[in-house]
This record gives C-alpha cells, sequence and structure tokens, in this order.
C-alpha cells in the first residue's frame, strides 16, 4: 500500500469517530521525516484515544502496524509512526497551541477523499 493511501485510511477512520480539523499534509518536499503527515483534534481526551484505537484497528485489517506510538495515555497529543506516515491526533486546546501546519507551512496539503471539508464560516 502506498504512503498516500496509508494517510487516506488515517483520515478516514479518524472522521469516523468525529475528529475535527482533518489535513494530511505532504511532507516529501520539506523533510524526511515521513512521506505524509495526518493531523487531526478530538474534544476529549477520551475522544483521542478512540480516534487513535481506531485508526490502529483499521490499519491492522489492511496488514499495517503502528511501529511506535506515544501520548494515548493522556490523549493531548499523541503520535503514532506508521513509518512514512505520522499521525498526529490532538486534543484542541493543544491543536491550537503546537500549530503543526504552521511549523510546517511549506507541506502541500492534502483533502483525503471522503473527508468532509467543514466550512467553518457557517458555525
Amino acid at each position: 500500500m502506498k504512503s498516500l493511501e496509508i494517510a487516506f485510511h488515517c483520515a478516514d477512520a479518524a472522521e469516523d469517530k468525529q475528529a475535527s480539523d482533518i489535513v494530511i499534509l505532504d511532507m516529501r518536499e520539506v523533510s524526511s521525516l515521513s512521506d505524509y503527515f495526518m493531523i487531526c483534534a478530538g474534544g476529549s481526551d477520551r475522544q483521542t484515544r478512540a480516534i487513535a484505537e481506531e485508526i490502529k484497528l483499521r490499519l491492522k485489517e489492511k496488514g499495517l502496524k503502528c511501529s511506535h506510538s506515544e501520548g494515548e495515555a493522556e490523549g493531548r497529543w499523541i503520535v503514532m509512526d506508521f513509518f512514512d506516515v505520522m499521525v498526529h491526533i490532538f486534543s484542541q486546546e493543544a491543536r491550537e497551541f503546537y500549530q503543526l501546519e504552521r511549523l510546517w507551512g511549506d507541506a502541500q496539503k492534502i483533502l483525503a477523499p471522503g473527508v468532509e471539508k467543514k466550512d467553518e464560516s457557517k458555525n
């Protein structure tokens, strides 16, 4: 499975657990850390952990295993390493504080197929 497909599966699993602000960053031109970052937020520590578990379950069904993860006990910022894809699941407060999209501003943003783009002007 290609790394972009993995990122799309992660985004789809996150959306199914009602993650917000889902974005995929194409890191290939800006960093050697991984090919893609999938970033999202959960409304509570419990929700961030549920998102992480759903992603692990979905990728395990595809024969992929998370090589390393951190932050699940706290649930504030969970990082999951799927080799070419790094998953970052934040609490809303941590997402606003760390602003990974700004930090990696040169990375191209990708909208995953099937993940709805929320129109924030309507809220």
